[in-house]
């Protein structure tokens, strides 16, 4: 949904600023979550059932199952108001998908880019497939902590060349968290620059016999206690011998088990000998690692290199075969104990502890992984690396540290991408070899054309349409052609391919290029924009990046938004599988869609961080947002109907001849639009969201509040003026929160839709920039939220007169007209202007105080704090080039602004009933709090308005109702009302008021005429 959202939102933009988007909807229907859930639906637990029930079967349930949610997808996406072509969609099951795909691996191939290769993979039991190393990296929660059992083991020395160097009869010591590899064990490594030591048991006694022992110099000490030492010091001391590792090259040893002994058989004459490595460190263990080639990609390429074989004795579902009949049948995590246990009674084990580490879990059914030799078809990455890096220095990422970072990083140390699954639901590898290893060949087919050519029909399926999916085009099988025998045969291997491969060749496949559709294609690629998560560095921005570098030269995509990702409830990646998130649809129809909208692209989340989604957050954007638009909407249409006023938009020649609050709403939504539109163009969408909320607040709290009176008095500019600031500001928040800006757009236009309008351009028709008004109005406001503040503080009423108002700004003469505004808005009988550059704080009788926050600081500037504090509370500092600066016993302390707060407050001395505040740009205002006799009075009329316009509120009154007013008032009050007639009659439009007294003030109202 939140993907969804920026990839309507941005299309609609686009469109309103005159472009052509296409929005075909596009369905991923490959790969394991497809063939997870038929085996969920089917009951099935184990490969084997499927080669069981038939593969046809199976994929048919496969394409059953991908196809089942297809209601409830377009009940979601049309329900979030996003726009989508779903009659002309695609899916990567069609077979015009399909052959594309086949066409890229085919080009790949031709290439010399797709090869098969036998390699260390991470490795699904559980699914029985190997996975790709980028798809490791996609998610935080792919490794997961996992308490696992770890031994160290003896290797002692044998041989002549460790006799020559008297290390015979020396164990070497070896650690691994993966007990059930040591069967399989075949090499040491030891860094050649690495200093070992030579150490016998000590008097406590060890579990491994009386050595002596070798191990790293730098970890000794960790193992003291298990060589039979009291301490790290003792065990360093009893050191006899120490060597490089260099001198260890070639060393051979005593094997743990003998499964692999018949070198003839494995070929593992070059078995069990130290090898030296660059990738041995001392950062754990022993300094000494244990090599097991077939479970390893570090082990295999340095025994691949000293012709020690890789030895495969695990089958697919994780489990040891005959191969170590000790172990035979057990999966591989459950051989972990046994496997101890026998090392423990053959007197190998010197050390079994527990140890918590992170490790990989398969990302789609949760198991944890080992890594396992197989079979495996590559794309050859590492051929156009350099190239990939290069090109994506041309892609406008959004945050822009994703180009070199997150992705540049991955790009820079790409290796070959593992492509080939051994399952059943996907794409072909379209690779077919001979049976007879005494005739090898290899072909590869990437079209239905080169199919028939060769076999002399096309792969169907049962229903007799053409159809690229296992079983059918298994089928296909020919004499080999290069056999004068004509007894060997052509059958296709049985992998599929991995679903990224789907996803990277999107943009042709959707188009079945190049079968048809070249034109479009070459026109329409690399694609303007994509979006997803950040994890899609690692998952279909890299295959896309991949693809397009090896078949096209150049990048999949010119522009990419990169978002966070969306929690749920339990912090945990929001996930299908794991059902962490509450239903959309409930969250749409308590709020509505555009509130979910808005709370998700308004979040840091667009910005690439991390989001939880919590109903607070829904609930303050319709605070904030939609409803300050509904209800202003609401406002001018209640207005304008009373009033029997049909609204005209405002052109330019009318904004000079404006008053001063119209002009500056037009300028400030002049403004609003300069601003969205440069946002939206960078993809910015959360900035965006906050130009349009921080403009609502101009609006509402702004225009709307200071100019009732002109709407009431049927001023045509007022309504004019609010017309055309709603009908443009509804056009710029179209995208973000469509729903509503279309109901408003509608209302007020009377259009079609304000999806099929223009965007608003600046500094065309209405929207004049006016910057030196817009600045001088946005300080006024800004006085006025500060003494509103000030007011909130002391307990203020804002219906409570207050007798004057001292404001010092930067630029008085800007201000000054504003001066009967600021104080309507502010209660207060007198508004002073001075310059703050004449008039200092000593002047105005206030001073500034500095408080340190301890707890920001404290770290920083450790027992240091404490002088800075009270050095701050005497008065000892000053600002130097807007830099707070303490002076302590002990020298300057410049501070960090989170490091400190300053409060302006009455100075010593001064008058007890003045409060001061700061504004943001620096100026001061003083605010007079005393209440003599006269402005009680008057704040005790306001106080009887605001029940009065409650009252008519309540009882259902329209706005121009006039209304005869009954009032009961406390005695000591009632003065105070008589005073204030006339006030309370023109703000309640009562043509008759009777006051009386009463034991507490009641509002009886009687609509007049």
């Amino acid at each position: 949904l939140l993907t969804g959202y920026v990839k309507d939102l941005v299309p609609r933009y686009q469109t309103m600023r005159g472009h052509r988007v296409e929005r075909r909807f596009g369905w991923d229907t490959h790969g394991l979550p497809a063939e997870l859930e038929a085996e969920r639906i089917l009951g099935i637990t184990d490969k084997s059932q499927i080669e069981e029930m038939g593969i046809a079967a199976f994929n048919d349930a496969c394409r059953t199952s991908v196809l089942t949610y297809t209601h409830e997808w377009q009940d979601y996406v049309t329900r979030q108001a996003r726009w989508v072509d779903f009659e002309h969609d695609y899916k990567t099951l069609d077979p015009t998908f399909m052959e594309s795909v086949i066409w890229a691996f085919k080009q790949l191939y031709d290439k010399g880019l797709a090869y098969e290769g036998y390699r260390v993979l991470p490795y699904c039991w559980r699914d029985q497939t190997p996975l790709s190393n980028h798809e490791l990296g996609m998610d935080a929660d792919v490794y997961q902590d996992r308490q696992d059992r770890t031994v160290t083991v003896t290797f002692p020395f044998v041989g002549e060349a460790a006799q020559a160097l008297g290390l015979v009869g020396v164990s070497a010591l070896a650690w691994t968290t993966t007990p059930w590899t040591l069967p399989t064990n075949e090499a040491l490594a030891v860094g050649a620059q690495v200093s070992y030591v030579v150490v016998p048991a000590g008097p406590l006694g060890t579990k491994a016999g009386q050595g002596p022992f070798l191990m790293a110099q730098a970890l000794l000490g960790s193992y003291a206690k298990d060589l039979g030492y009291a301490t790290a010091q003792e065990a360093q001391a009893a050191v006899t011998r120490t060597l490089l590792g260099a001198e260890l090259a070639g060393l051979r040893y005593t094997r743990l088990f003998d499964y692999f002994a018949d070198a003839e058989k494995f070929g593992t004459a070059a078995a069990w000998q130290v090898l030296l490595g660059d990738f041995v460190t001392t950062e754990d263990g022993t300094g000494v690692v244990h090599m097991a080639p077939a479970y390893g990609e570090v082990d295999q390429e340095a025994c691949e290199a000293a012709g020690i074989p890789t030895l495969l004795s695990v089958d697919d579902g994780g489990k040891f075969t005959a191969l170590v009949p000790d172990f035979e049948g057990l999966q591989v995590f459950e051989a972990n104990k046994p496997i101890i246990d026998r090392l423990r009674a053959d007197g190998r084990l010197l050390r079994e502890a527990s140890y918590v580490h992170s490790y990989p879990h398969c990302w789609r059914c949760r198991n944890p992984l080992i890594y396992k030799a197989v079979s495996s078809w590559f794309v050859r990455v590492t051929a156009f690396r350099d190239r990939m890096v290069e090109l994506n220095q041309q892609i406008d990422w959004t945050p822009e540290h994703i180009r070199d970072g997150q992705f540049g990083k991955w790009l820079a140390g790409a290796r070959d991408w593992s492509v080939s699954r051994n399952r059943y639901w996907g794409t072909p590898i379209p690779v077919w070899v001979s049976d007879d290893p005494a005739y090898p060949r290899i072909d590869v087919y990437g079209s239905f054309a080169e199919l028939e050519a060769d076999f002399g029909r096309l792969p169907r399926n049962a229903a007799g349409e053409p159809d690229l999916h296992r079983p059918w085009i298994d089928e296909l099988t020919r004499p080999n052609p290069d056999d004068p025998t004509g007894r060997s045969t052509m059958h296709r291997i049985s992998d599929v391919l991995d679903v990224w491969f789907d996803s990277g060749s999107m943009p042709y496949a959707q188009v079945h290029y190049p079968f048809e559709n070249t034109q479009w294609f070459e026109n329409h690629y690399p694609g303007d924009f994509i979006v997803e998560y950040i994890g899609q560095t690692r998952g279909w921005f890299y295959t896309l990046h991949v693809l397009a570098t090896a078949l096209f030269d150049r990048p999949a995509f010119s522009s990419c938004v990169c978002h966070g990702i969306v929690l749920g409830d339990d912090g945990r990646k929001a996930s299908k599988s794991l059902r962490n998130f509450p239903d959309p649809m409930v969250m749409f129809d308590t709020y509505g869609s555009d509130a979910v909208r808005w709370a998700l692209m308004s979040s840091p989340v667009l910005r690439g961080g991390n989001l939880v989604v919590a109903q607070e957050n829904i609930r303050e954007g319709v605070r904030q947002v939609l409803l300050p638009l509904w209800s202003t909407y609401y406002f001018f249409s209640l207005y304008a109907n009373a009033a029997g006023y049909r609204a005209v938009p405002l052109d330019a020649a009318r904004v000079a001849g404006l008053p001063t609050l119209d002009r500056y709403l037009l300028a400030r939504t002049h403004d609003l639009v300069e601003a969205v539109t440069a946002h939206l163009d960078e993809y910015d969408i959360a900035a965006a969201c906050e130009d349009v909320r921080e403009h609502l607040d101009v609006l509402t709290n702004w225009y709307v509040r200071t100019q009732r009176d002109r709407f009431w008095a049927e001023d045509a500019d007022a309504f004019d003026t609010l017309l055309t600031a709603l009908e443009v500001l509804t056009r710029v928040m179209a995208p973000l929160a469509p729903m509503v800006a279309e109901e408003v757009w509608r209302g007020l236009a009377g259009g079609r839709s304000v999806h099929l309008t223009d965007w608003p351009v600046a500094g065309t028709g209405a929207l004049v920039a006016d910057p030196e008004l817009v600045a001088a109005m946005d300080e006024v406001r800004s006085v006025v939220s500060t003494v509103l503040g000030l007011r909130k503080t002391h307990g203020l009423r804002v219906r409570q007169p207050l007798r004057e108002l001292a404001v010092t700004v930067s630029d008085p003469a800007a201000v000054q007209p504003y001066v009967e505004l600021l104080a309507a808005e502010l209660n207060v009988k007198h508004v002073t202007l001075a310059d703050l550059a004449e008039v200092g704080l000593e002047q105005l009788g206030v001073a500034q105080r500095l408080a340190v926050n301890a707890r920001a600081a404290g770290p920083r500037l450790g027992r240091g704090v404490q002088a800075v504090i009270k050095a701050a509370k005497a008065g000892a500092w000053r600002e130097v080039d807007g830099v707070v600066v303490v002076a302590t016993e002990d020298g300057d302390v410049p501070l960090e602004p989170a490091e400190y707060e300053l409060a302006t407050v009455v100075a010593a001395g001064g008058a007890s009933d003045r409060v001061a505040a700061v504004l943001p740009g620096g100026g001061v205002v003083l605010l007079d709090t005393a209440v003599d006799a006269e402005l009680a009075a008057e704040g005790v009329a306001r106080d009887v308005v605001r029940a009065v316009q409650d009252e008519r509120k309540a009882v259902g009154l329209q706005v121009s109702d006039r209304i005869a007013l009954a009032l009961a008032v406390p005695a000591d009050q009632v003065g105070a009302v008589e005073a204030h007639r006339a006030l309370i009659a023109s703000e309640t439009l009562a043509v008759e008021l009777e006051v009386r007294e009463g034991a507490e003030l009641t509002v009886q109202v009687t609509k007049v005429g």
